[in-house]
């Protein structure tokens, strides 16, 4: 007979963050001149919003009715609003020029700081990511230190460095260690998400397709560059996610990072040489299962397919909310479709378990509320959804077929 415990629901991928004026008070005093110049002549580029999704946000009764209804008891929270001196939503306007750095990095540390208050409205149910940059790698520190200290233990969001920002070091440069370092030290989370850190693709009819189909690839290619480059040889604690970049493609990634090692390890590739003293001892999969993690966002039974593969124990589901191509408010229908032939207990570890590890969720704090508004596995397990169930309306990748 199946335990019937309520599902621990954790998702590894929500988002919020404040309305523009909010951000205002969380800025340093001297810099609250400049902020209503720049308020004065912001245009939001995206005023189209479906209800009231923007408010999500930072609305805590609305979020947390939303979550209650959808039986969700803990999130981890990436950004998605648009911080002072900033064009567009974090998320997407990309790592600051020189000239834009000083700004932006205060815009960032304002967001950590209305992200403190925020967690700290239900601490045992948030777990706030806090934001860095990484134009100046000393203060980089300053704020992995303060975000530590300040108890956001979502960790960092790890920006992407695409190849057209030739001011910031490539993620692979061995400058980086002291700040590895650190980040091992004080145990802080390194998160990357999909859609951060693209390059710019030009002004054409095709520029946004493009850049949308290729969003997952950044993060991919950044988790390739750490592996290759050592990062978890000289740092094996060091604990690492790619969040809301599926991961179908682990499997054929690792084996061809593997075999390349196999080539290399030997001085030589083809007409390549190689100073086999930069080669890991290990295979690139070895430091994947040490260190690496996957935040399966509207995951689609096709994600979970090779789950044997990548190990179950490193699969988090996140429901991406409060965007539309999220599984709200569909998600326990989602959840039938993904999960309704996964073991019971593998749905547990990738429905909460694994996050809860991971981000340092307290499972006895969160055991009142779960059971009262928890998903049973019976509610799951063996109930594919049929034809008619699959809602229409919904924009998510998790109903995929």
């Amino acid at each position: 007979m199946l335990d019937q415990t309520p599902y621990t629901i954790i998702t590894s991928d929500s988002h919020a963050g404040a309305s523009i004026d909010t951000y205002k008070t969380y800025l340093d005093a001297k810099h609250q001149a400049l902020f209503d110049d720049w308020r004065g002549g912001y245009k939001n580029p995206q005023k189209q919003h479906i209800g009231s999704k923007k408010h999500k946000n930072w609305d805590a009764s609305e979020r947390t009715h939303d979550m209650d209804v959808e039986g969700v008891a803990g999130e981890v929270i990436f950004p998605n609003t648009v911080p002072p001196f900033f064009r567009t939503s974090v998320l997407i306007c990309g790592n600051p020029k020189p000239e834009d750095y000083k700004l932006r990095l205060e815009g960032i540390r304002a967001h950590n700081r209305w992200l403190v208050d925020f967690c700290a409205e239900f601490p045992e149910r948030r777990a706030g990511i806090g934001l860095v940059y990484l134009n100046d790698i000393d203060e980089a520190i300053k704020d992995v230190k303060w975000i530590a200290e300040h108890g956001l233990r979502g960790g960092i969001l790890l920006p992407h460095v695409p190849d057209d920002c030739t001011h910031i070091l490539p993620l692979y440069a061995p400058d980086y260690d002291r700040f590895w370092a650190l980040c091992q030290d004080l145990g802080v989370v390194l998160n990357h998400h999909g859609g951060t850190g693209s390059p710019d693709y030009g002004p054409y009819p095709i520029s946004l397709p493009i850049r949308l189909h290729e969003t997952p690839w950044w993060s991919i290619r950044s988790y390739q560059h750490l592996i290759i480059a050592g990062v978890f040889h000289r740092f094996p604690k060091l604990k690492y996610i790619v969040t809301e970049a599926g991961c179908a493609w682990v499997p054929e990634v690792l084996a061809r990072m593997d075999a390349l090692w196999d080539r290399v390890r030997t001085g030589a590739a083809g007409e390549f040489q190689f100073n086999t003293d930069a080669v890991t001892p290990e295979k690139p999969s070895f430091y994947a299962k040490q260190n690496c993690y996957y935040g399966a966002s509207s995951a689609s039974p096709v994600e979970l397919q090779d789950r044997e593969i990548i190990g179950s124990q490193r699969v988090l589901w996140g429901s991406d909310y409060p965007h539309y191509e999220g599984t709200y408010p569909y998600t326990k229908l989602a959840l039938r479709h993904t999960f309704h032939d996964v073991p019971v207990e593998e749905t547990r570890a990738m429905l909460g378990g694994n996050a809860a590890k991971l981000y340092d969720f307290d499972l006895e704090k969160l055991a009142p509320l779960v059971e009262k508004i928890g998903i049973r596995p019976d509610e799951i397990a063996g109930k594919p959804l049929v034809d008619s169930e699959f809602p229409e309306k919904a924009h998510t990748n998790a109903f995929r077929r």
